[in-house]
C-alpha cells in the first residue's frame, strides 16, 4: 500500500484528492493547522478513513517531524493562502505560507527522505498579464498580485530543488477549477450560491466585480487526477492543466441564471469594491503537453459545471432554510 501525505486536505482540491487516493488503495494522511475552530466540512465523510496530523508551513521543525512520522511515498503540497484578494491585505503572510512554506516543505523532504515524490500546486495566476494566449509551460510569468508572486516563487523553488538535489518534484500549473466545494469567496461559488438564494427568495441581488475578466474554468475532481498522474510519470516535469476553452465572468453569470430561468440583468450589480487593484484580464490554457504525455483531458463543460454548482447550492440552501423551489423550478 502506498502512503500519501496531503497538505491542505481540508480544502476543495485536498478533499477530492483524498477521495481519489483512497479509491486507488492509498493510506492517506492529511496535514492540518492547529485551530480553535475546526473546518473539516469538506472531509467529514472521510474522517474515519484518513489520518490527520497537526503541523504548520510556518514551522520547519513540525514539517520534519511530520515526515518522519508518516514516511510518505508521495507528498501533495496544496496548502497555501489561496484567495487572491486577501493577498493584498495580507501580503507578507501570503508570502510566508505560499512561497516560503514551499521551501520549508521541500527542505524537509531533502532532510528526511529525498525519495519522496513531491507535487507543488502552482497556479495560472502566475501568468498574470499574459505575454501570449494561450499559455503553456514555456510562457513567461507576469504575476499581478502578491498571491501570484508567491506562487511563482513556490514554482521556481520546486524547479530549483529538483535540479539541485535530484528530487522527484513537479509543479502543476492549474488553471481555474471549481466545484460545489469551492470556497464562498471565489467568484464562481459567489455566483452559484447567489443565484440559488435569489431563486429561493432569500436575497434580492448579486454583487460582483469585473464581469469581463476571462478564465479557463474546469471541474476540480478531474484536476486532482492530473496531479496524481504527474506523480506517477517516469520523469519529473511541470504541466499546464486546463480545458483550453475560455469564458468570461459574464458568461458564468448567464449560465447560472439560465439554469433557474431568471434574467441576470434583474439581479446583478457591479461593485467597485470587488475590483482587483491590478486585474488579470485573460487566462487560457494550452494543455497539449498534459494530453500527450499524461493522457489527461478535461471532460466537463463549463455550462455543465455551473449547473452542478447551482444545483448543489439550491439543495444546500433548501436544507438550511424553509425555502423551496416553486412549481416550474429547475428540477
Amino acid at each position: 500500500m502506498s502512503t500519501a501525505l496531503v497538505t491542505g486536505i481540508t480544502g476543495q482540491d485536498g478533499s477530492y484528492l483524498a477521495e481519489l487516493l483512497l479509491e486507488k488503495g492509498y493510506e492517506v494522511h492529511g496535514m492540518v493547522r492547529r485551530s480553535s475552530t475546526e473546518t473539516f466540512e469538506r472531509i467529514a465523510h472521510l474522517r474515519g478513513r484518513v489520518r490527520l496530523h497537526q503541523a504548520d508551513l510556518l514551522d520547519q521543525s513540525s514539517l520534519v517531524s511530520l515526515l518522519r512520522t508518516v514516511r510518505p511515498s508521495e507528498l501533495y503540497n496544496l496548502a497555501a493562502q489561496s484567495f487572491v484578494p486577501t493577498s493584498w491585505s495580507q501580503p507578507s503572510l501570503t508570502g510566508e505560507f505560499t512561497a516560503l512554506g514551499v521551501t520549508r516543505m521541500l527542505d524537509a523532504v531533502r532532510l528526511v527522505d529525498p525519495g519522496i515524490r513531491f507535487y507543488q500546486a502552482s497556479s495560472s495566476e502566475m501568468f498574470g498579464k499574459a505575454r501570449e494566449v494561450p499559455q503553456n509551460e514555456s510562457t513567461a510569468f507576469y504575476p499581478r498580485s502578491p498571491y501570484a508572486v508567491a506562487k511563482a516563487y513556490g514554482h521556481f523553488i520546486t524547479v530549483n530543488y529538483r535540479e539541485s538535489y535530484d528530487l522527484f518534484a513537479v509543479s502543476g500549473i492549474l488553471f481555474n477549477h471549481e466545484s460545489p466545494r469551492r470556497g464562498r469567496e471565489f467568484v464562481t461559488r459567489r455566483i452559484s450560491e447567489g443565484v440559488a438564494r435569489i431563486k429561493l427568495g432569500l436575497q434580492d441581488e448579486l454583487r460582483l466585480g469585473n464581469l469581463d475578466a476571462k478564465r479557463d474554468w474546469g471541474y476540480a475532481p478531474e484536476y486532482v487526477e492530473a496531479m496524481w498522474r504527474m506523480i506517477q510519470a517516469p520523469k519529473a516535469q511541470d504541466f499546464v492543466i486546463g480545458t483550453g476553452i475560455q469564458h468570461s465572468v459574464r458568461q458564468c453569470v448567464a449560465y447560472a441564471f439560465a439554469h433557474v430561468g431568471l434574467d441576470p440583468d434583474d439581479f446583478v450589480r457591479v461593485d467597485a469594491e470587488l475590483m482587483r487593484p491590478a486585474e488579470v484580464d485573460t487566462l487560457l490554457a494550452d494543455p497539449a503537453k498534459a494530453r500527450q504525455q499524461l493522457g489527461w483531458t478535461a471532460r466537463t463543460s463549463f455550462e455543465e459545471l455551473m449547473r452542478i454548482m447551482v444545483e448543489a447550492d439550491l439543495e444546500a440552501q433548501e436544507a438550511a432554510t424553509d425555502a423551496r423551489r416553486g412549481r416550474g423550478g429547475t428540477r
